[in-house]
């Protein structure tokens, strides 16, 4: 199975650490942001990987070359950071069927085999990793709208969320999230959504599947996030 890994960010909110090092080579518990990535994909048996890079991307390429380990490594370049969804749109020539998406600033231990396998299993056009979060923190990014406890939709940094759950920014998409993607308006903030196209297909009546978070996932954005999860993995920030 094939994943994309969305790297392309200049990461502002890590510098100095950034300032002349790419984000995903920012270390983590003494390996760098993207290797944790790329160690969790390979344990699901994903075999080829699509990263996008963008800011100081050839370091990036230079780091890791044509493989990790015994894992295919393809890069696209996403000129202009414009979102999520554009990166994600920016790997579709790439994309040969169904492909898991796992934010390159995400690291942690989460279930992403039992995902893949429930992507799998129910043939749906999306399946997200999902977790309940405190309401403080559900305004924060992407949160589900529910109806009889299953999500209806989603919407972006709502002010009032209109739950607590969230997507965790793992995912498995079928090919049909391009389409979606392709039909996606900019936000508030001029980027192109992911949560926006899992709301398009949601609205078209695809099968979306969700799986709650077993374990824990860190989004990596700044000093403190760097300190908390090398703390987790053991390591010394």
């Amino acid at each position: 199975m094939q994943a994309i890994v969305p790297a392309a960010g200049e990461g502002t909110r890590l510098r100095p650490l950034t300032a002349d090092t790419p984000k995903g080579l920012v270390e983590v518990a003494g390996k760098p942001i993207l290797t944790h990535c790329f160690e969790s994909l390979r344990r699901a048996g994903v075999d080829e990987i699509i990263v996008v890079v963008g800011y100081r991307g050839d370091d990036v390429v230079d780091h890791y070359g044509e493989r990790f380990r015994d894992v295919s490594l393809t890069y696209v370049r996403q000129a202009e950071r414009l979102g999520l969804g554009h990166a994600v749109l920016t790997a579709e020539t790439a994309v040969d069927g169904d492909v898991v998406v796992w934010n390159g600033d995400n690291v942690g231990e989460v279930n992403l085999s039992a995902l893949v396998t429930r992507h799998r299993e129910t043939d749906a056009a999306a399946t997200l990793l999902v977790e309940a979060v405190s309401p403080e923190r559900a305004n924060e990014g992407a949160v589900f709208v529910l109806a009889d406890g299953e999500p209806v939709g989603v919407v972006e940094k709502p002010a009032e969320p209109p739950s607590t759950l969230i997507p965790r920014g793992v995912f498995a998409f079928s090919p049909r999230v391009f389409d979606a993607l392709r039909r996606v308006s900019p936000s508030e903030r001029g980027e192109y959504e992911l949560a926006d196209a899992v709301d398009l297909l949601i609205d078209a009546d695809a099968h979306v599947e969700s799986v709650a978070l077993e374990g824990w996932l860190s989004n990596v954005n700044t000093v403190a996030d760097v300190q908390e999860a090398s703390r987790r993995l053991g390591g010394d920030a």
